[in-house]
């Protein structure tokens, strides 16, 4: 058997285990992960690999097949920047529910390897704009991207550029606040996947912290009205343009109060008052009903 043939086979196995452990049972979303080699976006090997609560560990090789675990790889290990959770990604894209042909945006692409997932799921009829603040991972997404004709990758603040309006707004990093972009951004209909987390919600976070310190908050635009659940807790980089000392102070406290898990609405500048506001910040509001 070619060394290519087997990898299909690895890569099919992987995607079924990765799922499997996100407990999602969704075609579509297998098929992209049986169909996206994960080496074409993460340079060339031995790779560095960090499980949970450990270091990192280098791959024996530079067999591709080390790759196809449920764990992180590193993008730029100095800094802790990593090529996420594949079972993670899995649940958050599967509750984005991208459909064929809509138009998705990848804030925080990375190297670029769940945006050609989502590329995958939208089609040749959908698009992705892939933003990435990092302006080396920004130049290494669009070359690994290159052959992807329905994904354009934009160096920049993901809070900040414009975009046009988005069925899906998936954030890759941890954010204090909802930036005003996303919101404004979101088609009706559109689903907007966002990490939440206070200072603590970043690296080697214990697992019994993990819940108090991060949360992954689905929100779905209808017309003027803004429906939210709570998805996962999560551990994530943190978000440049959306985080700030305030917004953080009061997110840390949202979180020591509990309750995150009852969330249903995202107010925007209305006057909801504080019994049922989980966290609040200007103009918008987070509320359990």
């Amino acid at each position: 058997m070619d060394t290519q043939a087997e990898l299909r086979i690895v890569r099919a196995a992987y995607a079924k285990q990765v799922l499997a452990a996100a407990v999602v049972d969704d075609t579509r979303l297998a098929q992209a992960f049986a169909a996206i080699p994960r080496e074409d976006f993460l340079g060339p090997g031995p790779w560095l690999v960090r499980r949970w609560l450990r270091n990192y560990a280098s791959t024996p090789d530079a067999d591709p097949v080390y790759l196809y675990i449920d764990d992180v790889v590193a993008l730029v290990p100095e800094r802790g920047v990593n090529n996420g959770q594949p079972s993670l990604h899995a649940l958050l894209i599967h509750q984005a529910l991208p459909a064929v042909g809509e138009h998705v945006v990848h804030v925080g692409t990375g190297a670029g390897y769940y945006t050609a997932i989502l590329a995958h799921l939208v089609g040749p009829s959908g698009r992705v704009t892939g933003i990435e603040y990092d302006a080396s991972l920004a130049a290494l997404a669009r070359a690994n991207l290159a052959s992807y004709a329905n994904v354009e990758v934009i160096e920049g603040d993901g809070t900040q550029v414009p975009f046009e309006a988005a069925d899906v707004i998936y954030v890759n990093a941890g954010c204090t606040r909802p930036a005003t972009r996303w919101l404004d951004g979101l088609a009706d209909g559109g689903r907007l996947i966002m990490p939440m987390t206070s200072d603590q919600g970043f690296g080697g976070v214990a697992p019994e912290r993990m819940a108090s310190a991060g949360a992954v908050f689905r929100i779905e635009r209808r017309a003027a009205n803004y429906l939210a659940q709570w998805i996962s807790p999560v551990a994530i980089f943190p978000c440049a343009g959306s985080r700030d000392e305030a917004s953080e102070r009061a997110l840390a406290e949202a979180f020591t109060g509990g309750g995150w898990q009852k969330i249903t609405r995202l107010y925007r500048d209305e006057d909801v008052p504080d019994e049922r506001c989980w966290l609040r910040g200007p103009g918008w509001c987070l509320a359990y009903h």
